[in-house]
């Protein structure tokens, strides 16, 4: 019964598969040209990204997005796709916006500032982990007083949120109008995308570029691929220099093709939907069996995250049963916890540790 994290969770097996294609030079009916024995021995093919599967990435994504001029760069981390990403967007004397729980200001060791060469992270307040259009304005009217502050750098917005909300179409297009009254660029953290888009139904353009996104980083390695992430440029002159910062940083793989595989077969027959809407159902069906046995839910569960507070005890007790999750604060006499779901969690896991409160008061 892991609960932990998505991250915790296997790999299909359409994604070794698609590794293994990839190694005898053909995937997904994209073949390269063969050479002599490339059924039973490894084949070849350029390095650095500039190999067919990669370009096919590109091309994948630009159909999936709706937009031909998407610029499409892949690394292993989404600490890379973000500290990236944002690097390009946001000087080192810029502030970059975003919400007080993100994952770029709590969860990635300075990582983007050390990329921008000294931004500033700024946590703004909202309800349930998304960020509020009068907190945000006014923290950005805050910013940039004079020569000798922080000046306005870049918005970044996380859908999924840490709190396992969802922004919709609309809410992150008046984020991002906001962002462009003040002149600023628009990041979306995607981790958890894949889970955003099954989780409100929009078409993905929609809750991205169609609201006011310019760079997004698409997630992988959380719906289930080895360790691949797409940074989408959806505004291709914020491009500049991406590329150098991603060889200088050492997160350009010489073996991309490798990248790029594992990413074609999450789109290939929109597996990335498929398992996406699975994770989420998990958790829906988790959030039903708890609150049914008295637990309390922290926020809305919308995605493939929930955070229940039970009576104080109960935890071990989970433990000692095999149950893994972490813990988190919670109100006095009672603990807190985060339960993540996955592509691979089966309702008879699920069904498995809603048994172990029988008997027990949540």
């Amino acid at each position: 019964m892991w609960f932990t994290s998505d991250n915790a969770a296997g790999c299909p097996p359409e994604v070794f598969a698609a590794l293994a294609a990839a190694n005898a030079n053909c995937i997904a009916g994209y073949s390269l040209p063969p050479s002599e024995g490339a059924n039973e021995t490894p084949g070849y093919t350029s390095g650095y990204g500039t190999d067919p599967l990669t370009e096919e990435v590109q091309a994948r994504i630009r159909r999936l997005f709706g937009h031909p001029d998407a610029v499409v760069r892949l690394v292993t981390t989404g600490t890379a796709a973000n500290a990236l990403a944002l690097a390009c967007l946001c000087p080192p004397w810029g502030t970059v916006f975003c919400a007080r729980e993100a994952h770029i200001l709590v969860d990635e060791c300075g990582a983007p500032e050390f990329f921008a060469h000294g931004s500033r992270m700024l946590g703004v307040d909202g309800p349930d982990g998304r960020i509020s259009p009068q907190g945000l304005r006014r923290a950005v009217e805050a910013t940039g007083q004079s020569l000798h502050n922080m000046q306005r750098g870049a918005l970044s917005l996380t859908n999924v949120t840490e709190a396992g909300t969802v922004y919709t179409a609309a809410q992150t297009a008046e984020l991002a109008e906001i962002a462009q009254d003040f002149g600023l660029s628009v990041h979306l953290d995607g981790a958890r995308f894949c889970n955003a888009v099954a989780a409100t139904g929009a078409t993905p353009a929609a809750l991205s570029w169609r609201a006011g996104v310019d760079v997004l980083s698409f997630g992988g390695t959380k719906n289930g691929l080895l360790g691949v992430e797409a940074v989408v440029f959806f505004n291709p002159n914020l491009l500049e220099n991406f590329d150098f910062r991603r060889k200088r940083g050492g997160h350009l793989l010489s073996k991309g093709r490798y990248l790029a595989a594992q990413m074609l077969a999450m789109l290939e027959a929109d597996r990335w939907l498929h398992w996406a809407s699975h994770a989420n159902a998990m958790a829906a069906r988790l959030a039903q069996g708890l609150v049914a046995r008295g637990v309390r839910l922290a926020y809305p569960v919308q995605a493939n995250i929930l955070f229940p507070q039970w009576d104080a005890g109960i935890s071990s007790h989970l433990r000692a049963a095999g149950a893994q999750f972490y813990d988190m604060p919670a109100p006095e006499g009672t603990e807190g916890a985060r339960l993540v779901t996955s592509w691979s969690t089966t309702p008879a896991e699920v069904d498995a540790f809603l048994n172990l409160f029988q008997g027990l008061r949540g």
